[in-house]
């Protein structure tokens, strides 16, 4: 698995857990819609990580949390 895939999953797993959507990652975190529209459908193959820092900041969660879910353990190089 790509590792845009894998953020993509694991941005949806969040919002899932929360009942929330992706009108909230550019509501409260500012994040343009067609950037979230991307990292979510993975189309985004290189997400920055001033992107990622923004939408664990939304979570209000660290880095550190977001990329220790399972999912980044099947990333492929």
């Amino acid at each position: 698995m790509k590792l845009s895939e894998a953020i993509a999953i694991r941005v949806k797993e969040l919002l899932n857990e929360r009942n929330l959507s992706n009108y909230y990652l550019f509501k409260e975190g500012g994040i343009p819609r067609s950037t979230i529209s991307a990292v979510v459908n993975a189309k985004k193959n290189n997400v920055g990580t001033n992107t990622i820092y923004q939408i664990a900041s939304t979570f209000e969660i660290s880095l550190e949390e977001f990329f220790k879910a399972p999912i980044f353990d099947s990333v492929d190089d």
